[in-house]
């Protein structure tokens, strides 16, 4: 599966159950990366993702079901349990530090950064966009 998360600048995903952020930008930017195919998520993100309904599937277990290539947008819950599962990871990252309560565990040391871009996000200035591909394991 391939992950996708957002973060602060000190890795924190979420706040007393409030997100990281709610940008436009990034969530257009995640739609067009999946190319038309679907984006996992639980009932938590899919509330950001109301105007790509077709796009999306909802599911309580969606990292339990996803399948190798299937792209999982991941706001609110760890990752290390998935490591061996996790082909690459797609990490918005902020350019701010904001309280959090939840972090991204993964330790990106077993992937390698194959791509970085930035983009204007709707509610930050910059909005940075690092892929991760697996290393041979």
């Amino acid at each position: 599966m391939i992950v996708a998360v957002c973060i602060g600048e000190d890795g924190g995903m979420l706040f007393n159950r409030r997100r990281v952020s709610r940008d436009r930008a990034q969530r257009a930017d995640l739609l067009a990366l999946c190319g038309g195919k679907a984006l996992r998520m639980n009932d938590y993100s899919a509330a950001l993702f109301r105007d790509a309904a077709d796009q999306i599937i909802v599911d309580k277990a969606f990292l339990e079901t996803a399948g190798p290539g299937d792209v999982c947008f991941v706001e609110d819950r760890p990752l290390s349990p998935w490591m061996a599962e996790i082909e690459a990871v797609v990490l918005y990252r902020w350019n701010r530090a904001y309280p959090a309560d939840v972090r991204l565990d993964l330790d990106l040391s077993a992937f390698e950064r194959v791509r970085q871009t930035e983009f204007p996000g709707s509610s930050h200035e910059r909005v940075t966009r690092e892929i991760y591909r697996g290393k041979e394991r």
